[in-house]
């Protein structure tokens, strides 16, 4: 696997979903949590999906449970969840694990390309990467990194 485009995920309301859909555009890969103390950063990462999606540029979410068991509802409660309180209508993707021998495969390669503080174990909730319009990872951010931090760099992938 040489790029986000070569995988596949489901989606929230159980549809795979082919990742080349987002081929030339430049992505942001998080794993999201409902219960986390991270959550409210749904409002960020919304915030920069409303900015930046007419210039080619989207956020994709991933709910994960292995963190604190901070997101154990159903992909359904998660949805409602993400559209109420956060207005949420970036692409959302069913619950998967981003560590361990279970991991889904794009969490995997996300990490083989980008190590972070634990190697390349993903440390919590709202891990985030930037993928370019090459579909090749840019960068990794921490959970503490707030979206709008990430303006900059989002700006600079999508110029290149």
């Amino acid at each position: 696997m040489t790029s986000i485009a070569d995988f596949t995920a489901r989606s929230i309301d159980g549809q795979d979903v082919d990742l080349s859909r987002y081929e030339g555009e430049v992505v942001l890969v998080v794993n999201t949590a409902s219960q986390c103390g991270f959550t409210p950063q749904y409002e960020g990462l919304q915030a920069l999906h409303d900015r930046f999606k007419d210039h080619g540029f989207t956020v994709l979410g991933f709910p994960c449970d292995q963190f604190g068991n901070q997101e154990p509802g159903s992909d359904e409660e998660i949805a409602g969840f993400c559209q109420k309180n956060f207005g949420v209508d970036f692409p959302l993707f069913s619950k998967i694990e981003v560590n361990g021998d279970d991991a889904h495969p794009l969490y995997r390669w996300l990490r083989s390309q980008k190590g972070g503080l634990l190697g390349d174990k993903i440390k919590w909730n709202f891990t985030k990467f930037l993928v370019g319009k090459d579909g090749q990872v840019v960068d990794r951010y921490a959970p503490t990194t707030k979206p709008e931090k990430l303006t900059g760099d989002i700006e600079k992938a999508l110029a290149s």
